[in-house]
This record gives structure tokens, C-alpha cells and sequence, in this order.
């Protein structure tokens, strides 16, 4: 009779350490740790072996989409030497105003492979690095980082070796344009390629002799359509009618460096350093208002993403001689009543010190 008792006392036990919580069904535990901001994860995982199991495993980020609990995450890439060496993501914590580490950069495994001058490319909650060389030789390797875990793949390679090739997403589907030299039958045919994610499988995205270009040094996408910025002006790809264009002469004149799309508009900085946004409808740059006494200007170094449809802006600040300083800033954009772009600057803070040899590579956007 002891002997039944112990053994079904053993077995409730067991049942209730595989819950994910003691007397809650699993279904409602799960809608409910769903809900919980990513900055408490790391607590979380040490409640119990059920629970870290979960916030490992595809349900839970499935069932935090369904819920309409993602989050929006930056992720860096910092260079050293010439190779892309560091990866971190920023998690910001829920309550905006505590004191103590507001915004910490974790640091995710680098890219098993690192090349210089590759292409980037987030789709859902994977983040895409496409090509650039290694040792000097273009390349036409796909890495593709899970952000939910932190884990780097391999993906389908290119047709086409490239470097400093733009690219862009639309409608899921990844198109890559130029940073090949189009000296042969097939870099001609594949100048421009896409990537259908169901099939894992690169297709020629056709295009007119006239438009070809070797270095893409910008891309964005704007209402659907693939801008890519080269040496010599630039293009734009429909891929919905598959026309090209040619890049508007004011929009043109006016885009430095890297740049990114809020609200249909396009921001990077111009020449005296200030952010400028760009109305692709109304061909017009205007400067970002609101701004002047809370940002350095950015004469280099700046990068820029939409973060949450928030413009995050990082860059590279003085340090102590042999390090430099990483900021970042968040800045809400919006057009007031006089069609004037007007920013407030949310938060800006240090992020991390790192040795002088580093600079920043890229900045991305991921919802987790």
C-alpha cells in the first residue's frame, strides 16, 4: 500500500515539474509567458526546465506573433581589419526611465564566414548576408542568421559571385541587384537576381543593358520598389510590373551614405551632416527639424533603421585615443501640419567602447 502511495506521489510530482506552471493548463501558461517583454527572458529561463525549453522552441515565437507581443530589435555589425568580427543586439528595457542599463548590446555569434562589402537582407525574423569577397575575391556564399536563436545557416548560394551588391525585399522575396563585373554570358543573364524563400532557389530578374552597374553603395525600398544607389546615379526595379528606372536626379544629389525608409520616407544625412528625408511622391528633400541640439552632426559614420517605424540612428563618437564610442539614438519622425518633417529625439546613449581599428558595418531591424 506505501509503495502505491510513494509511486503516485512520485508521478504527481513529476506531472507538475513538466508543467510549465504548477496548476495553470499549458495552453493558458503559454499565452501568458508569450506576452512577457524579451528583456526578462534570461530570468525567465531559470525558473524551471520547462519554461527555458520553451523560450527556445518555434511555438513560443509563433504564439507571441499570433498574440501581437513582438518586439523590435537592432542588430550591429561591427568591422575589424576589414572583417566584419561582431554582432550584438540591442534589448531595451520596458521601463523607459529606470536608471540602471536602459539599453544593453548583447553580443550574438559573428558570421561564421565574414566578407567585406556584403549585401543585407531581413525577412521575417532572419536576417540575410548576401555575397561580398573574401580575400579580395567576390563571393557568392548566403548566410542567413535565426534571430530567435541566435544560429547561423548556410543558404542557397547566387548564381553570380558579388560584392557591394544592393538589395531588398519585397513581398518576402529577396532581390539582389549588381556588384558583379558583367564581363561573361551569366553575370550578364544574372546581373539581378531574386530569391524565392519557399523553393530556396535564385532566379534571373531581367534586365536592360543601359541600367547595369558595377558597386551598389546604398539600397532601400520604398512603396515596393528596389532603389539601389551606384557610383554613377542609380536604379529602381518594379518587381511587381519587372520595369527599371532610372533614380530621380534630386534624389540623387541628395543621398549619403546609409539611409533608411519611415513612413514612406526616405532619411540619411547630407553634406553638413544634417538628416534630410526625401518624399519620394512630392521629389523633395526636407531637413529633420527638432534635432539640432540633441545629435552631433554626421560628417561619417552614421548609420540608420527603422526600428518600429522609430528612425534609430548609430555612430561613431570619440573615445579616449585608443578607443572609440558607439551611440545610438531613437527619434520619433513625423509631418506636421506645414509638411515639415519634425523629429524628437526619444533616448541617446553610449552603447559600448571598442578599440579605435573598429567601425561600424550595418545596422537591422528584426521583430521577434
Amino acid at each position: 500500500m506505501s509503495t502505491t502511495i510513494t509511486t503516485t506521489t512520485t508521478q504527481s510530482s513529476s506531472a507538475a515539474e513538466a508543467q510549465l506552471i504548477p496548476s495553470l493548463p499549458d495552453d493558458v501558461a503559454l499565452n501568458c509567458i508569450a506576452r512577457v517583454p524579451r528583456w526578462y527572458h534570461p530570468t525567465l529561463s531559470i525558473v524551471s526546465r520547462p519554461i527555458r525549453s520553451l523560450l527556445s522552441s518555434p511555438l513560443f515565437f509563433t504564439t507571441r506573433s499570433l498574440l501581437s507581443s513582438t518586439e523590435h530589435f537592432l542588430y550591429l555589425t561591427l568591422r575589424l581589419h576589414h572583417n566584419p568580427s561582431a554582432w550584438f543586439t540591442l534589448y531595451q528595457n520596458p521601463e523607459p526611465n529606470h536608471p540602471n542599463n536602459p539599453h544593453v548590446l548583447i553580443p550574438v555569434p559573428p558570421l561564421p564566414a565574414p566578407t567585406v562589402g556584403a549585401a543585407y537582407a531581413v525577412v521575417g525574423p532572419t536576417i540575410y548576408v548576401i555575397g561580398g569577397s573574401i580575400n579580395d575575391v567576390p563571393s557568392s556564399h548566403v548566410w542567413f542568421l535565426d534571430c530567435r536563436f541566435h544560429t547561423w545557416c548556410k543558404g542557397p548560394p547566387m548564381r553570380v559571385a558579388r560584392e557591394f551588391a544592393a538589395a531588398g525585399v519585397v513581398d518576402g522575396r529577396i532581390y539582389v541587384i549588381g556588384g558583379c563585373v558583367t564581363d561573361s554570358w551569366a553575370r550578364n543573364e544574372f546581373w539581378a537576381e531574386s530569391l524565392d524563400l519557399e523553393t530556396g532557389r535564385w532566379e534571373a530578374v531581367p534586365s536592360p543593358i543601359d541600367v547595369r552597374d558595377k558597386w551598389m553603395h546604398a539600397s532601400a525600398v520604398i512603396g515596393g520598389r528596389v532603389y539601389a544607389m551606384a557610383d554613377r546615379g542609380g536604379v529602381v526595379l518594379d518587381p511587381k510590373a519587372g520595369t527599371w528606372d532610372v533614380v530621380d536626379k534630386r534624389l540623387d544629389l541628395g543621398w549619403r551614405g546609409r539611409a533608411c525608409v519611415v513612413h514612406g520616407i526616405l532619411y540619411c544625412y547630407d553634406y553638413l551632416g544634417k538628416i534630410r528625408g526625401f518624399d519620394v511622391k512630392k521629389r523633395v528633400w526636407k531637413e529633420l527639424k527638432g534635432l539640432e541640439k540633441g545629435l552631433p552632426k554626421f560628417l561619417c559614420g552614421a548609420t540608420m533603421a527603422n526600428v518600429g517605424e522609430k528612425l534609430v540612428v548609430l555612430w561613431e563618437g570619440k573615445g579616449n585615443g585608443k578607443e572609440i564610442e558607439i551611440w545610438c539614438a531613437e527619434i520619433e519622425v513625423e509631418e506636421n501640419g506645414d509638411g515639415e518633417l519634425q523629429g524628437k529625439i526619444g533616448w541617446s546613449h553610449k552603447l559600448i567602447s571598442v578599440p579605435k581599428d573598429f567601425s561600424i558595418v550595418n545596422c537591422l531591424a528584426v521583430s521577434l
